[in-house]
């Protein structure tokens, strides 16, 4: 299948996953074990690919992001 971005980025919303952890005072491992508990099971090496915009995020794992570090869908897509 032809990538239809041409950036080396696979996904928008890392560097906001990454402000929100940062500002919650959480490390990607304490971040990994809480989407644990809600059954989305992303490690901490995934999670820094994600932060890195090199791992494409799912549905499920952006809402339970959201969640857990109690943010809202738009503030991840850079909508407010």
């Amino acid at each position: 299948m032809k990538r239809i971005l041409d950036t080396e980025r696979v996904n928008i919303i890392g560097d906001r996953i990454k402000e929100a952890r940062i500002n919650a005072n959480m490390s990607q491992k304490t971040l990994s074990e809480k989407l644990e508990l809600m059954a989305v099971y992303t490690c901490r090496g995934s999670l820094s690919r994600i932060e890195n915009g090199r791992r494409a995020v799912t549905d499920i794992e952006i809402d339970a992001i959201s969640k857990v570090l109690n943010v809202s869908l738009d503030y991840l897509f850079g909508r407010e």
